[in-house]
């Protein structure tokens, strides 16, 4: 893993951060395109009572935005935890070229979908970055609900 690729992965680890301190299930995410950072986002879906406002599809959204397409080619995903299959598949219709990602998530991953021939595209996938900082952030935002 890069400089560079450790220092937008530290972006999402506090946007997620920040995520839990809202209430919210802490995940991050960043769009980079050329090494610099076109969107970032955590989850918000608590704070906006919204079940898409998942971190990745809201940066996916403002990457979008920001470029005036709706095609992502060329820009890579950070994120703290595997993406489910509702993210997925928009990592995929956006046509994200790499998602690198912390935590894999057992019960809610959507990695498996990228194999599905109905998504037409297929993201280079890098699961299990700094796995043990993402899974501790995960399984302390839950103990700290019990």
């Amino acid at each position: 893993m890069s400089e560079n690729d450790k220092e937008f992965m530290n972006i999402a680890f506090a946007l997620a951060q920040e995520a839990a301190n809202f209430g919210e299930v802490p995940v991050g995410a960043v769009i980079v395109k050329n090494a610099e950072v076109l969107a970032s986002a955590r989850n918000m879906s608590e704070e906006e009572q919204n079940v898409c406002a998942h971190a990745e599809m809201l940066a996916i959204r403002d990457a979008c935005k920001k470029l005036g397409s709706k095609n992502l080619s060329g820009c890579d995903l950070y994120v703290t935890l595997e993406p489910c299959p509702m993210c997925a598949a928009a990592i995929s219709s956006a046509r994200i070229r790499r998602v690198y990602f912390s935590a894999y998530d057992a019960k809610s991953g959507g990695e498996f979908l990228f194999a599905s021939p109905q998504l037409h595209h297929k993201p280079e996938i890098y699961g299990g970055i700094e796995e043990s900082r993402g899974a501790e952030l995960m399984k302390g935002f839950f103990r700290s609900l019990r």
